[in-house]
């Protein structure tokens, strides 16, 4: 009996994933790092790592607003301008997209793999 909840809780988990992934393909563009390259300069670049990641090492002329700070600073990012952002791994920045979405912003774009999956310039502080 057991492992029948426990498989339907993986089912749902599952469900629930494939969901928030099909959804997220309608409004967030996922790039690759040369689609990232070829836009980036001409956009809102944010990079919503934690301040501490940041410093650490970013993608030049990127700005850093935290997810953690997304909604107190929401002001800061323009609406009719593209928004592209980039974490760690490209899971944060999902988020923030998604709160983005909700915010009725469009032009949304992300980082496929992350900050960890970049090649291009860097600055460190």
């Amino acid at each position: 009996m057991g492992w029948i909840v426990l498989a339907g809780i993986v089912v749902a988990i599952l469900a629930y994933v494939i969901g928030m992934g099909l959804y997220q393909k309608r409004f967030l563009k996922t790039l690759n790092e040369e689609e990232f390259k070829a836009g980036y300069r001409k956009a809102q670049l944010i990079d919503v790592r934690e301040p501490e990641e940041f410093k650490k090492g970013h993608i030049l002329g990127a700005r850093n607003i935290p997810l953690s700070q997304m909604r107190q600073r929401l002001k800061e990012v323009r609406n009719d301008q593209p928004v592209y952002l980039y974490c760690e791994s490209g899971f944060r920045s999902a988020r923030a997209a998604n709160f983005l979405k909700k915010k009725k912003y469009g032009q949304l774009h992300h980082l496929q793999g992350g900050f960890r999956k970049w090649t291009g310039r860097v600055k460190s502080n």
